[in-house]
């Protein structure tokens, strides 16, 4: 829904008159009233990344391709930016407790172990090139380079890259 206030209070206002009083707002609830899947955002997005899962990557991707008004890039590079600087930091933490790495990282340890996962498949040297793909994204986002490439072909160009 991005952040129009106005479409996200309608979208409650739905869920809550569809809910039968003291019922339990869910998410195959959510889902079903307002169109918005949680198998296809941002965060499954990174998580695919991480597991360098390339066919759901890919997968996510075309979703957002096909829906570029509630998928913009713009929105979407920085919170793949972030993704890969906590793992680079992950990288540098010195002590290896949980904790430790959560409060650095600045998320909920339960997490951790996803970090864990994708710090074996992406080194500090890949994550600094990965920084760079993001940086070619962004720009070419603006019009600024990359021949016209729309927004579709710019993630999945981005996705490549990172994936290999």
């Amino acid at each position: 829904m991005g952040t129009d206030l106005s479409k996200i209070a309608n979208e409650i206002d739905k869920l809550i008159i569809s809910t039968p009083k003291g019922g339990v707002i869910d998410d195959e609830q959510i889902e079903r009233n307002t169109g918005i899947s949680k198998d296809y955002n941002v965060f499954e997005l990174n998580n695919a990344l991480g597991r360098k899962d390339v066919l759901r990557a890919n997968v996510i991707i075309n979703h957002f391709g096909n829906n570029t008004k509630d998928h913009n890039i713009s929105m979407l590079l920085p919170m793949v930016y972030r993704y890969f600087s906590q793992l680079l930091l992950f990288h540098t933490v010195s002590k290896k407790d949980k904790t430790t790495q959560a409060r650095v990282l600045g998320i909920n340890p339960f997490f951790i172990k996803d970090f864990q996962a994708a710090s074996r498949y992406y080194s500090i040297k890949k994550i600094a090139r990965i920084m760079e793909y993001l940086r070619e994204a962004d720009i070419q986002s603006k019009g600024l380079k990359g021949g016209g490439m729309n927004q579709h072909e710019i993630l999945k160009e981005l996705v490549f890259k990172i994936l290999h």
